[in-house]
């Protein structure tokens, strides 16, 4: 039977390969070799290939008769794991995982290939311990945070995943009417003359965008995925599965079509600043009209390297994401209550006491 998962493993020990953030290398932890990505795709890519042709195969087959209720299973689908034979049970997103028995990283296939392969990939630039230390930075000079949800929050479970994002390049058209004053006032005598001109304004113009991101997962925050940007593109690869090992990784569940709407109304709101910045000098501007259209959109598909924990406090769930780039982190905090009626009762006693102080003088 054909195997549906790639293992990534040394040629000289067979020990688990991950991709090394720092050196932009695929390591062996177990005997120190080290080898490039092109060295790594010609081993293995012949591998993925099959790998994904017995995935695809696969999903024919339980199409026409699964063994489990769709009750029981949900979206679940289950792999075999090439270096221990464990059963790997994913969800209908992964791509890229660790096997829980042996700790190998393992590559899914058929989950990005065909028309879900990615064009691009910018691989990881900040190691798990970077990652950390980054992590424990946002915490300090946090007055108000738990000293119990720094010591209990599972910070070295930060995990590395390949975020699908959908990359747009577009135009948008802009025109705009608008009515205009300058108003200028000098004093003649006892009196203050303001003169005040009016214009009839219109612009027009186009506005280009290249590769503006919007993430394609429906798990992901939108929020806290625009919050990381920017992305450095210079970094930006030919996807390759190879870049992969080490980390997990998810395709997209949400097509271009569905994420259209947001970057349009990104495109929409920038091109409508840039017009506007255009009516300096005037004291006043009225906008009569403004249109902006979109006249061209074409989606890019691509992975982006996003570091990620999720933690639960007081039955409060707090998500954390950091780019995995440049370190811009975002995410959510608890507050001690204890700590904020502690810091207001610190100011207020002593400014009631020197109230009274001032009121007995």
């Amino acid at each position: 039977m054909a195997e549906n998962t790639t293992n990534y493993q040394c040629p000289a020990c067979t020990g688990p390969l991950r991709f090394d953030s720092a050196s932009g290398k695929l390591c062996c932890d177990y005997c120190g070799s080290t080898y490039d990505v092109a060295q790594v795709e010609a081993l293995y890519g012949e591998k993925q290939a099959r790998a994904d042709k017995a995935a695809e195969a696969a999903e024919k087959a339980a199409s026409s008769g699964p063994v489990w209720g769709e009750m029981e299973t949900g979206d679940l689908s289950s792999r075999t794991c090439t270096s221990c034979g464990a059963e790997l049970v994913c969800g209908p997103e992964t791509a890229a995982t660790t096997c829980p028995y042996c700790g190998n990283p393992t590559v899914l296939g058929g989950q990005l290939s065909g028309k879900l392969k990615p064009e691009y990939i910018i691989p990881f630039r900040m190691d798990k311990k970077t990652a950390i230390e980054n992590l424990k930075k946002y915490y300090k000079g946090k007055a108000f945070l738990p000293k119990a949800f720094k010591e209990s929050n599972h910070i070295e479970e930060i995990q590395g995943v390949y975020v699908p994002f959908w990359l747009y390049d577009g135009r948008m058209e802009a025109r705009g009417a608008y009515k205009a004053e300058i108003s200028e006032s000098h004093r003649d005598g006892d009196y203050i003359v303001t003169t005040t001109r009016h214009f009839d304004v219109a612009r027009v113009g186009d506005a280009d965008f290249v590769r503006v991101p919007v993430d394609g997962s429906s798990k992901m925050p939108d929020a806290h995925m625009d919050a990381i940007e920017p992305f450095d593109y210079s970094d930006l690869k030919p996807f390759s599965t190879a870049y992969l090992p080490g980390f997990l990784a998810d395709r997209y569940d949400e097509d271009d079509k569905k994420c259209a709407a947001r970057v349009l109304t990104r495109m929409k709101n920038s091109t409508a600043a840039a017009l506007h910045d255009t009516l300096g000098g005037y004291t006043g501007v009225q906008t009569l009209s403004e249109q902006i259209d979109p006249r061209t959109l074409e989606p890019h598909y691509a992975l982006l390297p996003v570091w990620m924990l999720h933690t639960r406090w007081k039955e409060q769930d707090f998500l954390f994401a950091m780019n995995g780039q440049t370190g811009k982190l975002i995410g959510d905090l608890p507050v001690d209550k204890g700590r904020v009626a502690a810091w207001f009762a610190g100011i207020s006693i002593p400014l009631m006491i020197l109230t009274a102080l001032i009121m007995l003088l």
